[in-house]
């Protein structure tokens, strides 16, 4: 049986150019190098910027389109002027795909392609819909490749400080389900997780929750070891700008979204 790289190259082989978008995580990055190093199909990246993508993404899409001579297009979604998305409904990621893939289809006549894998099929992902409708392929789905397969092939390619990235989705995903999606509630919660980040060990989880209660810090097994420092430091940042830090828990993936 091909392993997982022939399987993908025999899937972006059929492809004569495609648009990747790229968040700037482990999957489209990964992506993205392998199908530019393959030489086929003709990538163009799109990266979209907006105050949900933390500024480290766009940093790293940027070095690492630099460094491989990769074709770029950074553009703004347009998501913060879609009031679906703004009002932050359980399906919000929908309207922000609807708003990146339409825009995409603006900028380049190319098939769109995404980093979605396997391990996302089995996550509550509304944006996969907006995907299907607009016809959006998934070359890591269709070469039936895990997370730890884009990991490994990351590594593979040299990019191991890509293959180690922690999962990071948006901010917005921050927010829990209901409450408006504010510029200044994102701008609050990366600053927060960058500074918690240089006091955890590299690479630990923890997420800074805007929830109806208030801000909540959710911590991972990795960063419990400096909990009561790391709640000091948020409940002091909620005191300066004036928010209600309603202390900290075990990181529970996916928590924001409330369901009816």
């Amino acid at each position: 049986m091909p392993d997982a790289a022939e399987r993908l190259a025999e899937r972006l082989g059929r492809f004569e150019t495609l648009a990747i978008a790229v968040s700037g995580g482990v999957d489209s990055m990964t992506l993205a190098t392998f199908a530019h190093r393959l030489g086929r199909p003709s990538i163009t990246v799109i990266h979209a910027v907006s105050p949900a993508v933390p500024r480290e993404a766009t940093e790293r899409v940027r070095d690492l389109a630099s460094a491989e001579g990769w074709q770029t297009i950074i553009t703004g979604a347009g998501e913060f002027d879609d009031p679906r998305y703004r009002d932050n409904p359980v399906n919000r990621c929908y309207f922000c795909k609807t708003n990146l893939y339409d825009r995409i289809r603006c900028l380049t006549p190319h098939v769109t392609a995404s980093g979605a894998n396997l391990d996302d099929l089995g996550d509550y992902r509304p944006g996969l819909m907006a995907a299907a409708e607009r016809e959006v392929v998934h070359p890591f789905v269709e070469a039936q490749m895990t997370k730890a397969e884009v990991r490994a092939l990351a590594r593979r390619l040299g990019l191991a400080y890509i293959a180690e990235l922690p999962a990071q989705p948006c901010l917005a995903s921050r927010v829990e389900t209901g409450i408006a999606i504010d510029a200044n509630d994102l701008a609050f919660v990366e600053s927060t997780e960058r500074r918690l980040a240089g006091l955890a060990a590299k690479g630990a989880t923890l997420r800074c929750r805007i929830t109806h209660g208030g801000v909540v810090l959710e911590l991972g097994d990795d960063a419990l070891p400096r909990r009561v420092e790391l709640e000091k430091i948020v409940a002091a940042l909620c005191a300066e700008s004036g928010r209600r830090f309603a202390g900290a828990r075990a990181y529970n993936r996916g928590s924001m979204f409330v369901r009816p």
